[in-house]
């Protein structure tokens, strides 16, 4: 019987780095699909919880969080698009639009990962992921959020009932400050078998030797 790997996925729709680590996690997963079983669980994390309907200009949030010139930005937005490009994330040649807050979208996830199934809330993390950064759309919209949940193959109805209702809004506050709580003031972070915290989007074969030094320690 292979061993289990418990990973909570702490991230944010509205961050491309998320996007590139859920790429290099799902290519470590698929490398050791022989050696374990994984358990994945995405907890909510937002990077603009004070966001307002209507969001920001992409280019405009960066420079004034960063500290950077446009120039600067759009060099690393470059090096972050070739990254996620390499992961099965193809970004929007050009770039988000605009910042968004996120909180309807983590909603979702937790309907999905606590009504559902996780391996479908990972299905629904995806395909936000790309709304935002492939298709680049406003996750404002709620069609567009909506499109997302179909295309992962879950319940139109029932997503609008969520979007529309204030359910879940308690249980994902608290799950943000849960894991804040925890020091968690980056993302994407990784929590492996409730020990072992792994930082940024660090490489699939970085991730597989992580992985494969966690299983080794818990076999001796």
């Amino acid at each position: 019987m292979k061993p289990t790997i418990k990973i909570d996925f702490v991230s944010d729709i509205a961050c491309p780095w998320c996007a590139v680590g859920y790429g290099n996690l799902a290519l470590s997963m698929a490398s050791m699909r022989d050696q374990a079983d994984f358990l994945v669980h995405y907890r909510a994390f937002q990077l603009n919880p004070q966001m307002p309907l209507g969001g920001q200009d992409a280019m405009e949030h960066l420079t004034q969080k960063y500290g950077l010139s446009l120039t600067q930005v759009q060099s690393n937005q470059a090096q972050i698009r070739a990254r996620a490009k390499e992961v099965g994330f193809d970004f929007h040649p050009e770039g988000r639009k605009r910042v968004y807050n996120t909180f309807q979208c983590h909603r979702l996830l937790y309907w999905v990962a606590h009504e559902i199934g996780l391996a479908q809330q990972a299905s629904l993390k995806k395909e936000l992921l790309n709304t935002y950064f492939c298709l680049a759309l406003s996750i404002d919209d709620i069609k567009n959020i909506l499109d997302a949940v179909y295309r992962a193959g879950l319940d139109i109805k029932r997503a609008q009932e969520i979007i529309s209702s204030y359910e879940f809004t308690e249980e994902v506050k608290a799950e943000e400050n849960f894991y804040k709580n925890l020091g968690i003031h980056s993302v994407p972070s990784m929590i492996v078998n409730d020990q072992y915290l792994l930082q940024g989007a660090q490489d699939h074969h970085s991730l597989t030797r992580s992985f494969q030094k966690i299983l080794e320690e818990a076999s001796n």
